[in-house]
This record gives structure tokens, sequence and C-alpha cells, in this order.
């Protein structure tokens, strides 16, 4: 009975990740538990386990008296001496409880103690798995759809992605596997009950660590992220080494790593830039892949004035104003937009200001790929006279 006890305890250790010794303490409340119901109560009773052998002893710690008034918590001490020999009266004489003497009830409730004991600590087992993965990503496989929810099976236990926290668009099939960003994990009475994401930007953010090498060294750093979930993400980066190109590493032999999370996130578009501490620099980098004639920012108010060439007004401002949202989400500054015809009729306007080379955009690189078919060209017509502030 004993060794199939054991054997029983390091299966449950095994397939449930609860201890051993978690499993022993249950088994000890569970026999308290039978004798409380037995007896009436159990505030003298003692069990001990083997850890070894699981080899027990239930016990009552009796005072020897003359004359018994209760039985639970006293013996006679004519009974004392069947027990030892030595026994005399005031001493503490340890009774040994004969377990096989409980009735069926004592012994159904010391099973459900031992099964309760069980299922608490399945689900304080999960809940610590996955809470210690709050804020990162994990596969999941779509079970069902609950309502307008998802229920998403992540191994051990279920997740929910919210309607709110679906990319719109995005439909998927029972058995899929997806990646899915941990947004919290909440500790239940009926278990861990954890929250997903699809829409969040840390899961873009997330996902190039996995991919990128450089990024989980430490030698390339994602500096700020800004993200339209389904349709377009905007990444600043850097490189702590002189020698490694941070958005050459993010981008990947012949894109082989962008496009690897491209797929992942069906499709979305991922402008990579390279961060700059100087705000003008970093805010013409972030309105790629529009050709910037001059940027002033004010870093105090968190605003900048922006102006580009006429054919460039509807690039920089991009489909329904995403390009240049985007890059006031990614730099943080509030980001006024407008051409170069625009500037010149504002109020102390200096053209000189403004100059530019041509040359100088014709050596930079960007990925054609990057435009949208409704930019390709160029544009002879402003959108607006006003310009866009965002």
């Amino acid at each position: 009975m004993n060794k199939e006890l054991m054997e029983a305890l390091d299966m449950l250790e095994k397939e449930k990740d609860i201890s051993k010794e978690t499993l022993f303490d249950a088994i000890e409340n569970s026999l308290i538990t039978a004798c409380k119901n037995h007896f009436g109560k159990a505030d003298n009773v003692k069990v001990e386990i083997d850890r070894e052998t699981c080899d027990f002893l239930c016990y009552a710690e009796k005072e020897v008296v003359k004359e018994v008034e209760d039985d639970v918590l006293q013996i006679s001490l004519e009974d004392a001496k069947a027990i030892s020999s030595k026994a005399k009266l005031g001493d503490m004489l340890h009774v040994e409880i004969k377990s096989k003497e409980f009735g069926r009830i004592a012994t159904q409730n010391a099973k459900n103690v031992i099964l309760q004991k069980i299922r608490e600590e399945e689900r304080s087992v999960i809940y610590n798995q996955y809470y210690e993965k709050e804020k990162d990503v994990v596969t999941g496989i779509v079970q069902r759809y609950i309502g307008r929810n998802i229920s998403i099976n992540l191994g051990k236990t279920d997740a929910v992605l919210n309607e709110s926290e679906q990319v719109r668009g995005e439909n998927f099939k029972p058995t899929e596997r997806i990646k899915v960003y941990i947004l919290e994990v909440k500790n239940t009475p009926k278990g861990p009950r954890i929250l997903v994401s699809r829409t969040h930007p840390e899961l873009v953010k997330r996902l190039f660590e996995t991919e990128v090498t450089e990024i989980k060294d430490g030698t390339v750093e994602i500096m700020s992220i800004a993200r339209e979930a389904g349709s377009r993400t905007k990444m600043a980066v850097r490189s702590n080494n002189p020698n490694v190109d941070a958005v050459g590493a993010c981008v990947g032999m012949n894109g082989a790593r962008v496009n690897s999370i491209v797929e992942e996130l069906r499709g979305e578009k991922i402008d990579i830039i390279n961060w700059d501490e100087n705000p003008g620099i970093l805010i013409q980098n972030a309105l790629s892949p529009a050709k910037i004639v001059a940027v002033f920012a004010d870093p105090d108010e968190k605003t900048a004035k922006v102006v580009v060439p006429d054919y460039q007004l509807s690039l920089a401002i991009g489909k329904e104003g995403q390009n240049a949202r985007l890059a006031a989400r990614l730099t943080g500054y509030k980001i006024d937009i407008k051409s170069e015809t625009q500037a010149k009729d504002a109020p102390g306007f200096r053209y000189e200001d403004y100059e530019y080379d041509d040359e100088e955009y014709d050596e930079e690189y960007y990925d054609e790929d990057s435009y949208d078919e409704e930019y390709e060209g160029e544009y002879e017509d402003a959108e607006s006279d006003e310009g866009l502030e965002e």
C-alpha cells in the first residue's frame, strides 16, 4: 500500500508539478479531519508521515488519569499500563489511532480534503507559471469562439482573447496556432484568468526580441514603438555597437527576420527607423519614407513644425493621417506638417531657412516596398491647405 502511495505521489508531482511535500501535508490534514469527524474533536491528534517510505502514524495525546471524564483526551491508568508498563498518573501518552476504524463519512471527508488541496495547488501552480509570463508572448491554440471573444489554449489552461484585443479583420479557425501577448493574469476562486492581446504594441516588440539575436543580447535596443494593429507599425531602434547596423539587424538577410514577423501579424506593415537623440533627426526619420525639407522641434513644448516638398505632403501625412499619427506617437511630439507653399504663406517664413539639396535625399536608402500603393509616384496635389496637426 505504501509503495502504491509513493508511486501515486510521484506521478502527481510529475504531471501536475505539485511538490511532494505539499501532498504529504494534504494527507496529514486529511487524517486529522477524519479524526475530528470520527471522535468529534482532534485538538490532541498528531500525524507523522515518513517521507521516504510513506509509512504513517496517527496518534492521540492522552493524559493518564485515575477516572476518565473525556475518553478523547484522557485514558485510564489501567489502559495506559496495557500500552506502556511505565505509564503513571499525569503522564501524556501517545495512543495510536487505527485509520481503518474510521467510518465511511469520515473517510470520504478525508478523501475530499486531499482532492481539494490538489485542486488548489494545481491552480496555484498554473497561476504562478503564467504570472511569470505576464507582459510576454506565448503561443496558443485557438479553441472556440465565446460570443465575440476567443478561447485560446496555452497548454495547461485557457486564456481569453477579448474582442477589444483582436485585430480587425483577423479570423481564426479552431486548432490554429497563434502568438498572443499576455496582458494580465488574475487569480480567481475558479482558477487563474488570463487575458491576452493581439493588438498591443509590445506584441511586436517581443516578437522582434525573439527573432533578432542582436536585440536579445542587448546589442540593438528598441527605443520606441507605435502601432495601429492590423495596418502599420513604426519602430525606432539604435545600436550599442558602432559595427552593427540596427535597422539591418532587424530586417535580416533579404528581409527574412522582419518578414517572419509580418507573416505572424498577417501582413501588417512594419517601418523600422534609426533612433536619434536629436529630436529633429528623429522626427525626420519617423516620417519616412517622405522627404523632409526642415524640422523645427521644441523639446520643452514637445511640438515640431515640419516642412515637406509640395509633392510629398500626401506621403508625409499618409493615408487618413496614419504616417503622421504614428510618427507623433513614436517620437512623443505633436507634429504640424506643412508643404513649402503653405509654409511660405505662413507669417514669419524665411525661404532660406527651408532650402535643401535634392542630392542629399538621392543618397538615402529606403525600401520601396514600404510604400502603400496609394502613394506610389509623385503627389502633385496637396490634400490640405492647412497641413496636419498631430
